[in-house]
C-alpha cells in the first residue's frame, strides 16, 4: 500500500499505560503489603526493604484497579462509589481501545502491546474473564457496530488471524492442517514489510464469529503447549485484525492492520541473563523478548538524536512488530503490575521497561490506494518477472538460486491479484461453513458436559485452563495415554505420559482410575499405584506435570466455586504432600504462621513455581539418558551471619550425576535458563524420532552439564567474645548445612598470643575489655581437625576446604585442600594483629562470631586460593586487621564544636581521678596507722607487706580463671541450645512417634537447664570463694 500523497507522516510517540491489579489469593494469604501508589498520571513504587527508597514514574495513562470495587448483579466489577478511583474494563477500553479502533477506521495501522510478569493481569486486560470483557473482544464488538453504521458509504471486509511465537517458531493457531516442522516462515515484502507466509486469514462478519475463532485458537494453543511441553508464559500471542474499507465512488481502498499482542511473561527476559551461566545466550525461547528490549532501548536512544542500529531482524517477534515500533503504526502499550511487596523486583523492572517505550516515535500514515491501479501494477510487475525468468533460463544452472526467488515473488503477486479479484462473499461463505462446523463441535461438548463425568485441564495461564475436556462416557473402561487407536481411548500428550498410562473405569455411576505399571499418577497430591475411586473435584497429575480436575456426574455437582482449584492449588498440594508448606517453613524459623517473614513467603512461592519445572527436567533427563537428577533445596534455611541473624532465604537446585556422584548447585535463574535449553534439546530429539541418528552434544553446549566448582556445604560459628578478655578458647563446633543437617564437627581454637606467636598466660587475662583500647592485640586461629565429613562419606574421591574472613579483611582466607579423608587433620594456624585496638574492633569481638565456611571439592574442580591483595602483614607474617577504625575517621572529621565537648569530658575525667587519688591517700594513711600499731615482729610485718603487695594481682588472676571456666562451659550450653532449636518432629509421625519426640525433647530441655544452672552456680561459687579469701587475707577489704 502507498500512502496518500497529501498525507504527510507525522511523528507520533508510543502511548504507554500502566494498570495495577488487586492482590491475588496467594498474595492475600501471605499478608502482602501494597507498595504501589498513584497520583494523577504518576505512579510510585516503594522498596519493601527500605521505606525511604522509592521511585516515581509518569505515563500517559495510569489505572488503579487494586481496590475500591464491587461486583454488581451482572457480574461486572465496578467502582464502589460513583466517581471512585477504581478503573474498570470499560474505562480502560475508552482510553486505549477506542483510540485503536478510531485509528484503524481512519486507515492507520494500530498496535496494542500488553507487557508484564506472568500473573500480573495481562490476560485480564486483553481478553478478560466472564462478563468483564477485555480490550480484544470489546474492540471487535465495537468494530462491527461501526461497520454496520457505515455500510451505506463503504464496503468493509474484516480478516482475522491468530498466531503464537514460541522458541522463534511461528504457529498458526487457526490452521486446519497439522503443525509443520519448524513453524511458518517470516518473509519480507518491499512495500508492506515483514509478513508470515501461509498464515490463515479468516473472513468475519460478526463479533460472535471472532469470539469463536479466539476460542478455537486458544484450544489449539493449549493442545500445542501440552504436546511440546511449553508454557504460555514463555510464548507470545499475536492477533491480527485486518480491516479493508472499499470506497466505490472514490475508487479508493483503505487497509489497516490491527496488531493485538500479548507478550510473554517479563520475568523470562531477566531469567535469560542468569548470572554466571556460560550458556545464557544460547536459548531461543527468550530471544524475542530480549531483542524486543534491545529494539525499544535503541529506539529510545534514537529519539534523543543518537544514530544507532535498530536490531529488528534479530528475532521473529521484532520483525513482525517493526511497523508498530518506530514504523507505520499508532501504538499503545499497557504494562500490568502486581502491587505486592513480594513482586517488587519484577514490578520495578516492568516500570523501567515501560518508561523506555514511551520515548519511541512512530511515523504513521493513512494506508490507501486506488484498487484497480494496484491490480495493473501487480500484473505489470509479473510480466517483468516472467521476462527475467526466461533470460535466466538461457544462462544455465548458475542462475538457479535467483530463478527460485523470482518464481516465489511471481507466485506471491499472483496470490495478491487473486485475493483482490475474488469476491468477498465467496471468502465469507467458506469461513461461515468452517464456523458452523466449529460451533457444532462446541455445542456437542456443552451437551456432553451435562451428561457425563470428565477431566478438565488446569494450566499455569488461567486463560488456557478448562479448555481441554476428556469425557468418561457410558459404563466400561477408558484408556488414557498417548495412544489414540481405539474409540475408547482418551489421548493426551506430555512429558512422562506412556502409550497406555492409566485406565478409567465407569461402573454403576462410580469412576475410578488405575495406573499402568510404571506410570506416574497422583491423586490429591499423593501418588497412587492401585485402583483409586475418584470424587468430584479430585485433582489428578498424570506423568510429569499434566494437571486435570475431575468433574463428577451432574448429580454430584454443587454450587461450589471450581476456580479455587487453580494451578497454584495443585502445586501447593504437591508440596504439602512432600512436607513443605508455609506453616512448617515458618515453624522451622520460629515465625508465627499468621505473621510469616516476607523472605520465607518468597521462597515458598518460588518453590511452588519451580516444582513442576524440576519434575519435567528430571523426566527429560531420564528420556534423553543424561543420568542427571535435579532436586530443589532452600539456601540458608538454617544459617545465620556473624551476629547470629538469619540469612536471607533463597531457592537453589541441586544437580547430581547418578553415575559419578558429581554435584552442582544452580541458582533459580540459572536453572530456569537451563530448563529452556533442555526443552530445545528434547524437542530436537523428539522431532528426530526413535530411529534418528542422535549425535551427542558437545559438553560445552550440553545444558545438563557444567564445569565443576567448589560447593558451599555449610558453616559454623566461633564466637569471639573470649578474645576481648584475652582468654583462649578451644571448641568443637558443628558445621551446619543450609537445611540444618550436620555436615561435620570442627575442632578449632582462638589463642591470644604475643607478637612472636607465644600463647599468653593467665596473668595476661583482662577483667575489663576496655583495657585493650589503643593497645596491640595478637591472636591465632587454629583449625586442628575436621571429623565426620558427610560430603566425603558419600564419595571418597572428594575433598574439603575451610574459608573465613576476620573483621575488615578484604578477602576470605582458605585452608589448604584435604582429600579422600572423612576425618582429616587440618593443622592450620593463622595469626592476626591489631596494632592499635579500636572501639569498632572491640565491639566486633564482643558481639560477633567468626563464620567458618565448609567448601566441598570434587575431582576436576579448582581449589579455592587465598587472595592476599590488599592484605598487610607484620614482620612476623601476621595478618593486620583493624587498619582504619571508624572512630578515627569520625575524630578526623569533627569540627571545633566537638573539640570543646571533648575538653569538658576530659575535665570531668580529671576531677574523677583527683577524687580517686584523695581516696587512695586516705586509705594509705589508714594502712600506715595499722602498721605502726602492730605488735608483731619485724619479720611478720615484712611478710604481711609482701602478702598485701601480691594480693590484688592474685585476685585478678583468680577472677580471670573463673571467667575462663565460665566461658568454656557456656560454649557447650550454646551448642545444646542449637540442638534444641533444630529438634523438630517429622510431618509423618504418628501418635506414638510424637510421644517419643516429646519425651526426647523433655530430656534435652532438662539437660540444657541443668547445664545452664551448673555454669551459673559454678561461677557464683568461684566468685564467692575469691571474695572470701580476700577477706581472710586483709581486714581492710572486709
Amino acid at each position: 500500500m502507498r500512502a496518500k500523497a497529501s498525507e504527510m507522516a507525522s511523528k507520533d510517540c508510543v502511548k504507554v499505560a500502566v494498570r495495577v491489579r488487586p492482590f491475588n489469593k496467594r498474595e492475600r494469604d501471605a499478608g502482602s503489603r501494597c507498595i504501589i501508589s498513584m497520583t494523577s498520571n504518576s505512579i510510585s513504587i516503594q522498596d519493601p526493604r527500605n521505606s525511604q527508597n522509592s521511585r516515581t514514574f509518569t505515563f500517559d495513562y495510569t489505572y488503579w484497579s487494586h481496590s475500591g470495587f464491587s461486583r454488581n448483579k451482572d457480574g461486572l466489577f465496578v467502582p464502589e462509589e460513583t466517581g471512585g478511583r477504581y478503573a474498570d474494563q470499560a474505562s480502560v477500553f475508552l482510553d486505549l481501545g477506542q483510540g485503536i479502533l478510531d485509528n484503524a477506521l481512519q486507515g492507520y495501522n494500530a498496535t496494542l502491546l500488553a507487557y508484564g510478569q506472568t500473573g500480573s493481569g495481562k490476560s485480564y486486560s486483553m481478553v478478560g474473564y466472564g462478563p468483564n470483557k477485555g480490550l480484544i473482544p470489546t474492540l471487535c464488538q465495537r468494530l462491527f457496530q461501526s461497520i454496520r453504521s457505515m455500510q451505506d458509504s463503504r464496503q468493509c471486509q474484516v480478516f482475522f488471524s491468530m498466531l503464537e511465537i514460541y522458541n522463534e517458531q511461528v504457529v498458526d493457531l487457526l490452521s486446519k492442517s497439522s503443525r509443520s516442522a519448524g513453524g511458518l516462515r517470516v518473509r519480507e515484502d518491499q512495500q508492506t514489510g515483514f509478513y508470515v507466509e501461509g498464515l490463515r486469514r479468516v473472513p468475519c462478519d460478526s463479533a460472535l464469529q471472532v469470539e469463536q475463532l479466539m476460542e478455537q485458537g486458544t484450544r489449539t494453543r493449549t493442545t500445542a503447549a501440552t504436546h511440546i511441553n511449553n508454557s504460555s508464559s514463555r510464548s507470545h500471542m499475536l492477533i491480527i485484525v485486518q480491516l479493508k474499507q472499499i470506497f466505490s465512488k472514490e475508487c479508493i481502498t483503505k487497509q489497516s492492520n490491527i496488531y493485538l499482542v500479548d507478550l510473554a511473561g517479563s520475568e523470562r527476559q531477566r531469567s535469560s541473563g542468569s548470572e554466571g551461566d556460560r550458556l545464557k545466550e544460547g536459548t531461543a525461547i527468550n530471544l524475542s523478548l530480549t531483542t524486543l528490549g534491545n529494539v525499544i532501548s535503541a529506539l529510545a536512544d534514537m529519539a534523543l538524536g543518537k544514530k544507532i542500529y535498530i536490531p529488528y531482524r534479530d528475532s521473529v517477534l521484532t520483525k513482525l512488530l517493526q511497523s508498530a515500533l518506530g514504523g507505520n503504526s499508532r501504538t499503545v502499550m499497557i504494562a500490568t503490575l502486581s502491587p505486592a511487596d513480594i513482586c517488587y523486583e519484577e514490578s520495578l523492572s516492568t516500570l523501567r521497561y515501560a518508561e523506555r517505550a514511551k520515548k519511541i516515535q512512530n511515523k504513521a500514515v493513512v494506508n490507501e490506494s486506488p484498487t484497480e491501479r494496484l491490480v495493473k501494477e501487480l500484473k505489470a510487475e509479473n510480466a517483468k518477472l516472467l521476462l527475467r525468468l526466461s533470460r535466466l533460463g538461457q544462462e544455465g544452472r548458475k542462475a538457479e538460486d535467483e530463478s527460485k526467488e523470482l518464481r516465489r515473488l511471481l507466485t506471491h503477486n499472483e496470490l495478491q491479484i487473486r485475493a483482490i479479484q475474488t469476491l468477498w462473499e465467496q471468502h465469507l461463505q467458506e469461513a461461515l461453513k468452517d464456523w458452523e462446523t466449529q460451533y457444532a463441535t462446541i455445542t456437542q461438548e456443552r451437551r456432553m458436559m451435562q451428561m457425563y463425568p470428565y477431566i478438565m485441564n488446569v494450566n499455569e495461564d488461567a486463560q488456557l485452563s478448562s479448555v481441554v475436556k476428556l469425557f468418561i462416557q457410558e459404563e466400561g473402561e477408558w484408556d488414557i495415554g498417548l495412544a489414540d487407536n481405539s474409540p475408547r481411548a482418551l489421548s493426551i500428550r506430555g512429558l512422562g505420559i506412556q502409550e497406555k498410562h492409566a485406565v478409567f473405569s465407569n461402573q454403576q455411576r462410580r469412576v475410578s482410575i488405575t495406573p499402568v505399571s510404571g506410570a506416574k499418577v497422583i491423586v490429591n497430591g499423593l501418588q497412587v499405584s492401585k485402583r483409586t475411586e475418584l470424587q468430584h473435584l479430585d485433582r489428578l497429575v498424570l506423568g510429569s506435570n499434566s494437571t486435570y480436575l475431575f468433574i463428577g456426574f451432574p448429580s454430584e455437582r454443587s454450587a461450589e466455586d471450581w476456580s479455587r482449584y487453580d494451578y497454584d492449588y495443585f502445586q501447593s498440594e504437591l508440596a504439602a504432600a512432600e512436607g513443605f508448606h508455609i506453616q512448617s517453613l515458618c515453624d522451622d524459623q520460629g515465625h508465627r504462621p499468621h505473621q510469616p517473614d516476607p523472605s520465607l513467603l518468597a521462597v515458598f512461592y518460588d518453590y511452588i513455581k519451580l516444582m513442576p519445572m524440576v519434575t519435567e527436567a528430571n523426566q527429560m533427563s531420564a528420556e534423553l539418558k543424561k543420568g542427571v537428577e535435579f532436586k530443589l533445596e532452600i539456601k540458608n534455611l538454617a544459617m545465620s551471619d556473624s551476629k547470629g541473624h538469619d540469612l536471607e532465604k533463597d531457592i537453589a537446585v541441586k544437580v547430581t550425576s547418578v553415575e559419578s556422584k558429581q554435584v552442582w548447585m544452580w541458582s533459580k535463574a540459572k536453572f530456569i535458563n537451563r530448563k529452556f535449553l533442555m526443552e530445545e534439546v528434547y524437542q530436537q530429539q523428539v522431532a528426530g524420532g526413535e530411529g534418528a541418528d542422535r549425535a551427542p552434544l558437545p559438553r560445552d553446549r550440553d545444558p545438563f552439564w557444567d564445569p565443576l566448582e567448589p560447593l558451599h556445604l555449610g558453616s559454623a560459628h566461633l564466637w569471639l567474645q573470649s578474645l576481648a578478655f584475652r582468654i583462649p578458647l578451644e571448641e568443637q563446633v558443628e558445621m551446619v548445612g543450609p537445611e540444618g543437617t550436620e555436615e561435620a564437627i570442627l575442632q578449632a581454637q582462638l589463642v591470644p598470643c604475643s607478637p612472636a606467636g607465644l600463647a599468653l598466660g593467665e596473668d595476661d587475662i583482662l577483667i575489663d575489655p576496655s583495657e585493650l583500647l589503643g593497645k596491640r592485640l595478637d591472636f591465632q586461629l587454629v583449625l586442628d581437625q575436621c571429623c565426620g565429613l558427610r560430603w566425603v562419606k558419600e564419595a571418597r574421591n572428594r575433598g574439603v576446604q575451610i574459608g573465613f574472613q576476620v573483621f575488615d579483611c578484604p578477602q576470605p582466607l582458605y585452608t589448604p585442600a584435604v582429600w579422600h579423608n572423612v576425618n582429616p587433620l587440618l593443622d592450620h594456624r593463622v595469626q592476626f594483629t591489631a596494632l592499635r585496638t579500636s572501639q569498632d574492633l572491640l565491639n566486633y569481638l564482643q558481639s560477633n562470631a567468626l563464620v567458618l565456611e565448609l567448601w566441598g571439592l570434587q575431582e576436576g574442580c579448582s581449589e579455592l586460593l587465598s587472595n592476599m591483595d590488599g592484605m598487610k602483614m607484620t614482620q612476623e607474617d601476621s595478618v593486620i586487621i583493624d587498619k582504619i577504625s571508624a572512630s578515627e575517621h569520625l575524630t578526623a572529621e569533627t569540627g571545633s564544636s566537638d573539640l570543646s565537648s571533648s575538653l569538658r569530658a576530659l575535665h570531668q575525667d580529671l576531677d574523677k581521678l583527683r577524687n580517686a587519688n584523695a581516696a587512695l591517700k586516705k586509705e594509705n594513711s589508714a594502712l600506715r596507722e595499722q602498721l605502726n600499731s602492730s605488735r608483731n615482729g619485724v619479720e611478720n610485718n615484712r611478710g604481711r607487706q609482701e602478702r598485701r603487695g601480691s594480693l590484688r594481682p592474685s585476685c585478678d588472676a583468680e577472677f580471670a580463671k573463673a571467667l575462663k571456666v565460665f566461658y568454656h562451659s557456656m560454649t557447650s550450653v550454646r551448642g545444646q541450645l542449637q540442638r534444641l532449636r533444630r529438634h523438630k518432629p517429622s510431618e509423618e509421625e504418628d501418635l506414638l512417634g510424637l510421644r517419643l519426640f516429646v519425651d526426647e525433647h523433655t530430656f534435652l530441655l532438662k539437660d540444657f537447664s541443668e547445664q545452664l544452672e551448673q555454669c551459673v552456680s559454678t561461677l557464683k561459687h568461684d566468685v564467692a570463694a575469691i571474695v572470701r579469701r580476700k577477706r581472710e587475707k586483709s581486714g581492710v577489704w572486709s
